[in-house]
């Protein structure tokens, strides 16, 4: 055989018995004998000893993992992961098609795509080479689990030549067959083992497995789905789809260009009855506008973007017997009903509980009596929820369940605020599940993310009289001796711990002010507050006025602000903390004037431009003395304007007379 027929046999051999691999672990479906498939392995790796200047890095011959991971390390992505917004009947999605109409016209199209019920990940390739795997995380950050993601078949370890750019990232979902699943789960049975509940958590589990070779013995599967990359290659996310295919990536067969909203519900009935004949489990539609122009024109709000929405399937729902209502107390104060129920299997997991929300939902919308059996639905697929109940099968004699009056944990008796639905328990300094919920909120990946505290360690702290508020933590240095005595904790370990409470003291304010429990004031209200007033003084000592005036505070986020700051023991741990080292002041971004030319001079960039991106433009406009502001209003000076540009954005600007110019003109006012 001479070189060149030996590397044509290399590739078709590789080829053919990665499909192989593929149709057994994945689909269960083998194609081919087990000896016929050894036999042509064998042959493979004869001529890959031979010619190995031929062969495939990711042959079979070599894919079956091994390597150990002890520890997954974060990385931030370079493209926030954002959630997608949920809808689950038909005037939502209308509702969502008018609102896209609003701002970019009638002139767009939809790409319809199956919502796969896996686990979300993003490649990043590097010259056709896969570089790295992340999963979804928390949106910002996420787990490095490219060693485990290098087994899937499905995923290209190199491209083959293409016109694909230098660096990218690719977002896709990693998932099981549903025959897969099933074969597993009946060998875990068999050897005594705890199934898995449902393909997704198999999915998930197997991905973050330490065992790469335990890895690549579990069949996954990955659809891949959105490119993203520095600069825009294509107009359309459905020509990206097209090409990714071309490069290689395994994209879904099933996807759909649709013209209206009505082919939009055309293709969601179509799967809604005929989703149960894939191969693999999906829970609902994507809907995305298609252009790239015009999905930058929409943008995004803090949590999702707003040319795309999930359209989710009805849920399963089934019946069963309420066993009784029960109270948590959350870090807030909150008081959440529970109810506990006779187990039931429900959507592939069993469930005992399911969340009441409050009073009303007990007492005005459920009617809820003891004993009664109630319908239960998982919203969202998730959280377990109860629907209505069986009057048919409610007892005469039953007696209507009542809302508690008083704090569960500490007695305290309950307050419900005008307006609001919740009921709370005002003994935050007393009531257990308080005291403790606010350090474990405080040190947590979003907030303060102490490596080596966690929430159990702060249990064990605070029942054994070592903390018992935020600051206390950040005097556990003094206790180091007393914690090695107490043999709960080893010497490595409350290494460990001290390292990362004073690691914590670095991070920046919007984080702490998010650590500190204020209610109301989650992540994105925390950035938006540290950004406008700079410092905690300032933010401490604002009105009521001055704080509706920042973005997106509105009147009970200003009030509980208020409500907060009032309290003399909430000064004095700011203040403590403020002595610990905390970060209690913005750092601003520094940045460099090229000029002073468009000082005073205030901006909006809305459109595609074709030799920048509108951030590149943005950091043009600030290096110059510029300010980008958030909306139109009288006070705009300049509306920056390229292709594809909104036409109601367009029409407020030109209703107020606001100067509009091109990227080039913006050139010659800094020229």
């Amino acid at each position: 055989m001479s070189p060149a027929e030996a590397k044509t046999r290399i590739e078709s051999l590789t080829s053919e018995l990665k499909q192989h691999n593929y149709n057994y672990y994945v689909l269960a479906m083998p194609t081919i004998a087990d000896y016929d498939f050894d036999k042509k392995l064998e042959e493979l790796n004869a001529l890959e000893k031979q010619y190995p200047e031929f062969a495939d890095p990711n042959s079979p011959t070599q894919q079956v993992g091994g390597d150990i991971t002890k520890d997954f390390v974060t990385v931030t992505h370079r493209w926030p992961m954002l959630s997608l917004g949920n809808t689950y009947n038909e005037q939502e999605l209308l509702d969502f098609d008018q609102r896209i109409r609003k701002a970019i016209g009638d002139n767009f199209e939809y790409v319809c795509e199956l919502k796969f019920d896996g686990l979300s990940m993003s490649l990043t390739y590097e010259d056709g080479v896969l570089v790295r795997a992340v999963t979804r995380g928390d949106g910002i950050q996420g787990d490095d689990v490219t060693t485990n993601v290098r087994t899937i078949n499905t995923i290209p370890k190199r491209l083959k030549h293409g016109d694909y750019p230098s660096q990218f990232e690719i977002r896709g979902e990693v998932f099981m067959h549903l025959k897969a699943f099933e074969r597993l789960n009946n060998e875990r049975i068999e050897a005594g083992e705890v199934p898995y509940a449902n393909p997704r958590n198999f999915a998930s589990g197997t991905i973050k497995m330490q065992d790469s070779a335990e890895v690549a013995r579990r069949p996954l599967d990955c659809f891949l789905y959105f490119l993203y990359t520095e600069r825009l290659l294509f107009r359309t996310h459905w020509e990206s789809l097209q090409a990714v295919k071309n490069w290689g990536f395994h994209t879904n067969e099933h996807s759909k260009l649709c013209s209206t909203i009505d082919d939009v519900f055309k293709f969601i009935s179509y799967w809604d009855k005929n989703r149960f004949d894939l191969s693999y489990d999906i829970d609902g539609i994507v809907i995305k506008v298609n252009s790239y122009a015009q999905q930058q024109e929409l943008g995004f709000t803090a949590k999702s973007p707003r040319w795309a929405i999930a359209y989710k399937f009805k849920a399963e729902q089934v019946q069963t017997e309420l066993l009784a209502v029960t109270y948590q107390v959350g870090r807030t104060g909150a008081v959440t009903p529970v109810a506990n129920l006779k187990p039931v299997l429900l959507a592939g997991t069993t469930v005992k509980r399911a969340t009441l929300h409050n009073a009303d939902e007990i007492e005005k919308r459920l009617k809820l009596h003891e004993h009664d059996w109630v319908f239960v639905e998982k919203g969202g697929e998730i959280i377990p929820k109860i629907i209505s109940v069986n009057l048919e099968k409610r007892s005469p004699d039953a007696k209507p369940v009542k809302y508690l009056t008083h704090c569960p944990e500490c007695g305290t008796e309950l307050i419900r605020k005008e307006g609001e639905a919740a009921s709370y328990c005002p003994n935050d300094e007393g009531c257990h599940p308080q005291i403790v919920g606010k350090m474990q909120h405080f040190i947590s990946r979003k907030a303060m993310n102490i490596d080596g505290l966690g929430d159990e360690t702060i249990e064990t702290l605070y029942q054994n009289k070592f903390i018992g508020r935020i600051s206390d933590i950040y005097d556990l240095q003094q206790h180091s001796e007393e914690l090695k005595k107490m043999g709960r904790f080893g010497e490595k370990s409350i290494n460990n711990m001290l390292a990362g409470i004073e690691k914590s003291k670095e991070m920046p304010f919007e984080k702490v002010l998010f650590g500190l429990g204020i209610r109301y004031v989650g992540e994105t209200v925390a950035k938006k507050l540290a950004a406008h007033f700079k410092n905690i003084d300032r933010l401490a000592s604002a009105t009521f006025d001055e704080l509706i005036a920042a973005e997106e505070i509105g009147e009970r986020i200003a009030l509980s602000i208020i409500e907060y700051f009032s309290d003399e023991k909430h000064k004095q741990e700011i203040e403590k903390l403020q002595t610990q080292g905390l970060q209690f002041v913005t750092i601003e971004k520094e940045v460099t004037l090229a000029s002073e030319k468009l000082s005073g001079q205030s901006f909006i960039i809305s459109g595609v431009f074709e030799k920048f991106s509108r951030d590149e433009l943005k950091d043009i406009i600030e290096q110059n003395g510029g300010k980008i502001v958030s909306g139109i209003s009288a006070k705009l000076n300049f509306l920056v304007a390229g292709d594809n540009m909104g036409p109601a954005k367009l029409e407020k600007a030109q209703k107020l007379n606001i100067p509009i110019i091109s990227d080039a003109e913006l050139f010659e006012m800094i020229a």
